[in-house]
């Protein structure tokens, strides 16, 4: 039989009825959402997938869009089912593995599997055990894994709109079953609901034929293409030129630079179609394709004494989770070379890459001056609190149980921190600032037990007697101390949730005063990045996460600790007292450190009864970044005449306790409809009370429901959204009531079936495209898609 063209492209008789579905199906999804691939304005990269497919935009656009919402949203991230990434043609020719990322006892140091860095081809994925999923080389007729595993999932769908069946766990730490071919026959028959999508509603007829006939074809490559100009050329040229200077002050700097930005998704404002990059080490000099150097971390030495630091493009689909951007552009250079490339300071020397020295950022880098390297970080401390928040680790329950649910954050002046104003001060404790990660070949009490914690006490001492000597009359800190930002930075005051096992940090001070509150100084703020980023390994043993873990104690309490001085001296003991209930003499044990110091007074004069809250009011005021400063609808004490008539009706729930906010999810994403606004969405942000944080396991037996509190977001927050809810707003006070009446399990079911949206429910996919949507429709530069990963089943 002749072959025949369909939509401009010849297919061959067997595929041309699926092809010819696709193409019609595709201009259907195309009208019904908008691809997610945008660039940082929210310009429409052009996305390109196999020469089978149809040639016009809109017809690639749509099949890729299917992939993404209905495929990425579980397959996207380091925790994606059987490491099987599905964001980029890379990610789906390597295949699977049976080898979790994420395994909670292991002992050793697991390989490492990074897309794009620790293998490059195919065949090297192969012998790192990963198995196709793709292709049906033997031709038979039940098709390729990924083929089998969607017509399991349409043959045997669960139930619609009902409980999930029992043999469908959701939980995080359940053990993946990962068949190869061989193994799919046994799989199906006992995991009967183990189909694609998994736990899910089944896709409609559209969804389900197009991507059945995409991965019946061999699931082709998608072959994204950023498009690429003269203007973006130079300045890749630029900045390469740049990073790559041969005098020893550009060479320090530029390792500087690469050990804080390895993680961001760069971006030029100037030419945004452009989008995003990362940079990395190259074998290869700019100007020829780029060798990538993998190695476990940042300031692993690369094994050459010759390499580049280059820009590579990010070709794949962005996650919200992983996007974490930082622009650089002209200004950013200027800024750099005003910061860092000034006559006031000389290289004689590079660091060595023992890790003795390069997992400590002060002494590698302390022939950079110190207030330059701290507003460096002031410059984008948003980016950087946020790349430890919300950074490539996907599942951070040990982790992010170091932090409360809910908190505040400010900075110290640099001009009030002895570290930016006192070289010699720097000089002398930064033996005492090493970090867990210099003996990541050791074990866990050669990384902690007694060294790291008795330079830690060490350096507390230190840190004390210093202070105490610059303040010899003991006043204490004034409130300039604390830094007010300024005008060309971004956020001064940032707000940090925990949803349990994952955390989203915003600008500005958002909620209702919260429990805690952390006051971060230079040395803080460069350890946390060191700890939880450049000297984090997802891929390390268990000894390697809790060295981390406690390390991060010692940090937190730091934190604590610096705010606490703002305070009058007589409520830094109870206050800190109150927020270790249980744990306060195990975490002076522990660790040796003595509770709250108080042989210092303050400069703040104080006027009411809870001068914990009225510091951070004093802060807020003060606060020159341009962020918001009210937050009406958390703080009854703002204005709330301007709120919108579906954020009024919302109120009473905000930052209040009661009996029914502990049957709520992490973050349930709420969709109203009909607003004079058109459809609104509003995140209920569930803040969860615990006694302490001071332990790293038993947080169930810490926990303290009566006091846990809602916050409310108007728009989406989160990269995991746990629930959706629909409400019309007419019937907004009707809600409210039912959320307030909850008393039981049997109440939030209740409301769960008259307002929310089940993974089985026939109109899961069309919300969850309605919350992606609202999420792509937030500042361009940040969107990306969310995860539904951690989406409950009530």
């Amino acid at each position: 039989m002749p072959k025949r063209r369909v939509f401009g492209v010849v297919f061959p008789p067997s595929r041309r009825r699926q092809w010819l579905r696709i193409g019609c199906l595709a201009v259907i999804a195309a009208l019904i959402v908008p691809s997610l691939k945008a660039g940082p304005n929210g310009e429409h990269f052009d996305i390109g997938i196999a020469p089978a497919l149809a040639q016009s935009q809109t017809d690639r656009s749509a099949v890729v869009h299917m992939i993404e919402r209905r495929c990425v949203v579980c397959h996207g991230c380091y925790d994606a089912p059987c490491q099987f990434l599905m964001t980029s043609d890379d990610g789906i020719a390597r295949g699977a593995s049976k080898q979790p990322v994420y395994h909670a006892d292991r002992l050793e140091d697991a390989p490492m599997t990074r897309l794009g860095i620790d293998a490059t081809t195919v065949a090297q994925w192969r012998a790192l055990g990963f198995f196709d999923v793709g292709s049906d080389p033997g031709g038979d007729a039940a098709g390729s894994l990924l083929q089998q595993m969607l017509t399991l999932g349409r043959s045997n769908p669960v139930p619609s709109n009902a409980p999930l069946p029992p043999a469908v766990d959701l939980d995080i730490t359940r053990s993946m079953a990962c068949p190869a071919p061989a193994d799919m026959a046994g799989y199906a028959r006992a995991n009967p609901y183990g189909g694609m999508p998994y736990g899910m509603a089944a896709l409609e007829e559209a969804e389900w034929d197009a991507l059945s006939a995409w991965a019946g074809d061999g699931a082709p490559p998608l072959r994204r293409s950023t498009p690429m100009n003269d203007a973006t050329d130079a300045q890749i040229a630029t900045w390469e030129g740049f990073l790559n200077g041969e005098t020893l002050k550009e060479r320090l700097v530029a390792r500087y630079l690469y050990e804080h930005l390895f993680l961001a998704h760069l971006y030029f404002p100037e030419t945004p179609e452009a989008g995003y990059f990362k940079l990395l080490r190259s074998k290869t000099p700019p100007g020829t394709p780029i060798d990538p150097i993998a190695t476990r971390r940042p300031y692993d030495d690369p094994g050459t004494d010759t390499f580049y630091y280059r820009l590579q493009p990010i070709n794949g689909t962005i996650l919200h989770k992983t996007h974490i951007v930082y622009e650089i552009g002209p200004e950013k250079l200027a800024r750099y070379r005003q910061l860092f490339m000034g006559d006031d300071w000389q290289a004689t020397a590079l660091p060595s890459y023992e890790p003795a020295v390069a997992a400590n950022p002060f002494a590698s880098f302390a022939a950079i001056p110190a207030r330059a390297r701290y507003t460096f970080l002031l410059d984008d401390v948003e980016y950087f609190i946020r790349t430890f928040i919300r950074g490539p680790v996907c599942r951070g329950q040990v982790a992010v149980d170091v932090i409360e649910d809910r908190f505040w954050v400010m900075f110290l002046e640099p001009d009030a921190d002895l570290s930016v104003t006192d070289p010699s001060y720097l000089a002398e404790v930064t033996p005492y600032l090493g970090l867990p990660a210099a003996k990541a070949e050791g074990s866990l009490r050669e990384r902690l037990f007694p060294g790291f914690l008795a330079q830690h006490r060490q350096y507390t001492a230190l840190r004390a007697q210093r202070y105490d000597e610059a303040d010899p009359q003991k006043k204490g800190p004034a409130l300039d101390d604390i830094w007010a930002g300024w005008p060309e930075a971004g956020a001064a005051l940032l707000t940090i949730f925990r949803h349990f096992d994952n955390a989203t940090v915003v600008g500005g001070f958002v909620g209702d005063t919260p429990k805690t509150a952390w006051v971060i100084d230079f040395p803080i703020l460069e350890r946390i990045y060191y700890n939880l980023v450049a000297g984090f390994d997802i891929f390390g043993s268990v000894e390697s996460q809790l060295a981390t873990r406690i390390y991060m104690d010692l940090l937190r309490l730091e934190g604590e600790d610096v705010f606490l001085s703002f305070l009058p001296a007589d409520v830094r003991r109870p206050l800190h007292d109150y927020w270790y209930r249980g744990g306060a003499i195990e975490v002076r044990l522990l660790y040796e450190r003595p509770p709250a110091d108080i042989s210092r007074g303050t400069q703040i004069a104080y006027s009411g009864d809870d001068p914990k809250a009225e510091l951070l009011e004093m802060a807020l005021a003060r606060d020159e970044s341009g962020v918001s400063k009210t937050d009406p609808v958390n703080r009854p004490e703002d204005d709330r005449s301007t709120l919108a008539p579906y954020l009024t009706a919302l109120t009473p729930l905000a930052s209040t306790t009661g009996r029914w906010v502990r049957y709520l999810p992490n973050v349930a994403l709420l969709r109203i409809e009909g607003t004079a606004q058109g459809d609104r969405v509003v995140a209920l942000v569930h803040n969860k009370a615990h006694s302490n944080v001071a332990y790293l396991f038993a947080e169930s037996l810490r926990r303290e429901p009566q006091d846990d509190t809602v916050t409310l977001i108007d728009g989406p927050l989160g990269s995991y959204p746990n629930f959706f809810l629909t409400v019309d707003a007419a019937g907004l006070p009707d809600f409210v009531a039912a959320l307030k009446a909850m008393r039981n399990e049997r109440d939030w079911r209740a409301l769960v079936e008259a307002y929310g949206v089940r993974r089985s429910s026939p109109d899961f996919w069309r919300t969850a495209d309605f919350f992606q949507d609202a999420a792509a429709a937030e500042p361009p530069v940040s969107t990306g898609l969310l995860d539904l990963n951690r989406y409950v089943d009530p």
